[in-house]
């Protein structure tokens, strides 16, 4: 399946655009990721990044329809999914099917990476021909899973306003631990911990540090 890829830019573009290097060998000509709206509704997703711009289109539909959807749509969808585009239904009710067969895309590779609270970031790839067997659609996953940690942390970055130290003390919250623990681990007062804590609830739009931590794990940050 491939030496690990190296990325030694921290840039989401170039991150974007080596992962699709790497994958010119398995036919791949776009790869979109899908991730749940922190500030949206229950069902919002919205597309995080994309690759090239050009399917752009067939993104926002993806995200817009129910077809593939984390299990907060009440999807049944496995972690891994394969499909032949044309083969999976009737497209008029798939607007995203339409435009990716319109660029020419006639298979796709679902990945995803479950969150709190039944959400999940989710992966695309695109291919213009159909896949042969299940050996080609494991590679593609396995190249997802080995770029997935760099790809999160650079959606992070571009998504979070979070400082190093409000980050630090919902990271400590995750793990179960008081803002007097939290304190003793991070060599500050309680008070610290709770005024970084009030500055990023202040900034995820949220009133209690549960909420806080949830919404930081749905954009990555932790």
């Amino acid at each position: 399946m491939g030496d690990p890829v190296n990325f030694d830019s921290v840039s989401l573009d170039a991150i974007l655009s080596d992962w699709m290097a790497a994958l010119k060998e398995f036919s791949v000509e776009a790869v979109a990721v899908l991730g749940p709206d922190p500030f949206g509704g229950y069902e919002d997703r919205h597309v995080l990044c994309v690759h090239p711009p050009i399917a752009s289109d067939a993104a926002m539909a993806l995200a817009a329809s129910h077809d593939f959807g984390a299990p907060w749509r009440d999807s049944d969808a496995p972690l891994v999914a394969w499909q032949h585009i044309a083969r999976s239904g009737p497209l008029e009710a798939s607007r995203w099917r339409m435009l990716a067969l319109a660029h020419g895309y006639q298979t796709m590779v679902r990945v995803e990476f479950p969150l709190p609270a039944g959400r999940a970031f989710e992966c695309f790839m695109f291919s213009p021909r159909e896949l042969a067997d299940r050996s080609e659609a494991a590679a593609l996953v396995w190249s997802t899973l080995n770029v997935w940690p760099v790809v999160k942390r650079c959606i992070s970055q571009e998504r979070s306003t979070l400082s190093p130290r409000e980050r630090q003390c919902l990271m400590l919250a995750f793990n179960g631990l008081t803002a007097r623990e939290s304190s003793l681990q991070m060599s500050c007062t309680e008070r610290t911990v709770n005024y970084h804590l009030a500055n990023a609830m202040a900034k995820l739009k949220v009133d209690n540090k549960l909420a806080a931590v949830q919404r930081a794990c749905w954009i990555g940050a932790i």
